[in-house]
């Protein structure tokens, strides 16, 4: 009886470690495959744009171009343009016409600039992958549930372009489909605002 329980226990031991170890690998190539993602979309020191689309799931939805080099941005829909050089955030509303100044969280970066992952992945996220068709579907998970953007989904094809983010605020999910990367030649102006963008806007310093 004793040699049956002894050997019970060690075959659950086993388990947990297999279970452990290939849990370790799959996080070991999901982190392989963001990287590699990231590579290829910082390579271009000049910069890179694409399309995107935006959909939160309860109505609200948007289409426009974002450039990015580096950590610097600039999105453009019908609806708003928003400049960020890196720290500092412009949000430019067409139809109030104002330019509102702050210095956002992640999850504000995000929604406006689909690759933001590039520099999350690394601090304080979990994360596993899956073959999903043509694509890997990379998770990542918050160690902290705090955080601004506790949980991510990044799509990526086998050339390791990103094609969509889907990530969580609270309950409410944000997917962003993104379409038509490329690199770009772009001067660092292009991600800072000055009035002469907006000359007739009112300027709301947040910060």
């Amino acid at each position: 009886m004793r040699n049956n329980i002894i050997r019970s226990v060690a075959c659950i031991v086993l388990m947990l470690i297999g279970v452990y170890n290939a849990d370790a690998q799959n996080s070991t190539q999901a982190r392989q495959i963001l990287d590699r993602t990231a590579n290829k979309i910082l390579s271009s020191k000049n910069g890179a744009s694409a399309n995107f689309s935006i959909s939160d799931g309860r109505g609200m939805s948007a289409s426009g171009t974002v450039s990015i080099k580096g950590n610097k941005f600039y999105a453009s829909t019908p609806q708003v343009k928003v400049w960020n050089n890196g720290k500092t955030q412009w949000a430019y509303t067409i139809s109030t016409n104002e330019v509102t100044i702050s210095t956002p969280n992640d999850a504000q970066q995000m929604s406006v600039n689909p690759y933001k992952f590039v520099y999350l992945y690394k601090r304080g996220y979990r994360m596993s992958y899956k073959n999903k068709g043509n694509n890997y579907e990379v998770h990542l998970t918050s160690i902290n549930p705090a955080r601004s953007i506790p949980e991510i989904y990044i799509t990526i094809n086998k050339n390791y372009i990103p094609t969509s983010v889907k990530m969580r605020q609270g309950k409410s999910w944000t997917t962003i489909r993104i379409s038509k990367f490329h690199s770009a030649r772009l001067s660092d102006n292009v991600f800072l605002f000055t009035k002469s963008k907006a000359p007739r806007a009112e300027i709301v310093d947040l910060r």
